[in-house]
């Protein structure tokens, strides 16, 4: 997948270092990796990938975040 342009958020900085989810698509397709293990890619749509986000900043999905009370 070399050949493919994978664009990283401006936010995470330049640079080793400096993990990140990068984001690429192919065709109809949306890819995702993490930027420190690009062999891991993960496969989505644009509407899915859109459900997704939405969900995570409405908060629905924080309960899977949180640290368990010991």
């Amino acid at each position: 997948m070399s050949e493919i342009n994978w664009r990283k958020s401006s936010y995470s900085g330049a640079g080793d270092g400096n993990s990140c989810i990068e984001l690429a698509f192919i065709g109809t397709t949306v890819a995702l990796r993490e930027s420190d293990d690009p062999r891991t890619v993960l496969t989505t749509n644009p509407a899915r990938l859109g459900a997704l986000l939405q969900s995570i900043k409405a908060g629905a999905l924080d309960h899977l975040a949180a640290v368990p009370k010991t």
